[in-house]
């Protein structure tokens, strides 16, 4: 019997469905890591491995070890850390700030819409807050600082702090006749975390205006902090201006001996002296960039401890600053394994900048930076140290110099 053209068609069809579905069912071929993760979102690892319990803290050993790995990405709202974004600026730093916020939501939180809270000493206006709660994909806050924590203590010799103030500017000491920036630093050092706003929070992430990320997030660095038990976090670090801090460590040593108590026995006070605790070697985490626990800032140790520093004047007689101040807490209160170097967090804020080592996180994440550019290993920098100190594995290609 002779088949139609038509029949011939419709056999043809048939054949060449049946091959495509056989290679479909048959195909061992994976699925794209983004598939997998919008699927089933924070269940599994991006390698499709179920995902572990948070690992205990390492034993320390002589031996570096690793810092723990990256959290899986994108988890469901109900999954997030109680965290929130937080800058300190005034209305004329609105499109400064608009640039570090359009970075923080492309490579990160436009995925996880976390809240943003914002600060300042005065009002904010109207376009400020129009131009900011149009850029942050999650909720917004505006926040005005209490006066008594942007002025000048009664306790402070204003005569003093005046010829201090004079005598820096003629040496030429960066921000060293500056009275705002003063308020900023203790500012940052003992009450942006206390503010109204953030006492709903457990976690924050410092932003300031006019940085820039290079390279995707994709996972959630607050889970992250969170899940590894981590208090304090940093990108960047090096040495403090000698003359902003003369007698800090003075008021340090003064503090430790009044409260051995608040002292992490697995402390690294060999990251910020280099003599037993002798001196300060001026080492200290960039503050601009942090990610940190606000449940550490409102303790009884750290509190203990700002207010210790701040009764010495040092914040308005010399002109300590935030940087130094939280890495000398940071060091000194927490354990080793209680801070985290993100080394895949690519940032700058002017000069420096951090660029991973490592080609590969570099392809995947779409970073745009040079790694040749990076500060990190550079003689001006201390992360060496702080890898050293706490006895971890550096990153690959670290011992490159730049």
């Amino acid at each position: 019997m002779f088949l139609s053209g038509r029949h011939i068609r419709y056999v043809m069809f048939a054949v060449v469905a049946l091959a495509v579905f056989y290679f479909i069912s048959s195909s061992s071929l994976p699925l794209p890591g983004n598939v997998v993760s919008k699927i089933t979102p924070g269940t599994q690892e991006p390698d499709g491995q179920d995902k572990q319990d948070t690992p205990a803290p390492a034993e320390e050993s002589e031996k570096p070890t690793s810092q723990p790995a990256a959290q899986p990405p994108v988890q469901p709202a109900s999954q997030l850390a109680n965290a929130t974004f937080v800058t300190l600026a005034r209305n004329t730093d609105v499109w400064e700030v608009a640039k570090s916020i359009r970075h923080i939501e492309d490579r990160f939180n436009k995925d996880y819409h976390y809240s943003w809270v914002f600060l300042n000493d005065g009002d904010f206006d109207d376009t400020f807050k129009e131009i900011t709660s149009n850029l942050v994909s999650g909720k917004t806050h505006y926040g005005k600082i209490p006066r008594e924590h942007w002025s000048f203590p009664e306790f402070i010799d204003q005569d003093r702090a005046a010829e201090v103030r004079k005598e820096m500017k003629q040496k030429q000491v960066i921000y060293g006749d500056s009275i705002s920036y003063r308020h900023m630093c203790r500012y940052e050092s003992g009450f942006f975390f206390r503010h109204e706003l953030m006492n709903q929070f457990e976690f924050y992430w410092r932003v300031e205006p006019s940085i820039e990320y290079f390279c995707d997030i994709p996972y959630d660095p607050f889970r992250f902090m969170q899940d590894n038990k981590k208090k304090y976090s940093f990108v960047l670090s090096l040495f403090e201006y000698k003359e902003t801090v003369a007698t800090l460590w003075d008021s340090a040593k003064k503090f430790m001996q009044a409260h051995p108590e608040h002292i992490a026995e697995n402390n690294n006070l060999d990251f910020i002296s280099s003599d037993g605790g002798e001196t300060y070697n001026l080492c200290h985490f960039w503050s601009n960039f942090e990610i940190g626990s606000l449940n550490w800032l409102r303790s009884k140790a750290y509190l203990d401890y700002f207010e210790s520093l701040d009764k010495d004047g040092g914040f308005f007689y010399e002109r300590w600053g935030d940087a130094p101040v939280h890495s000398i807490a940071a060091a000194l209160m927490l354990s080793k394994d209680e801070i985290h170097f993100f080394d895949d967090i690519a940032y700058r804020h002017v000069p420096f900048l951090h660029c991973p080592n490592d080609p590969e996180i570099r392809k995947e994440r779409k970073c745009h930076c040079n790694p040749d550019d990076s500060f990190d290993w550079n003689g001006y920098s201390c992360t060496a140290r702080w890898f050293d100190t706490a006895k971890l594995e550096k990153p690959a290609g670290s011992q490159k110099k730049h």
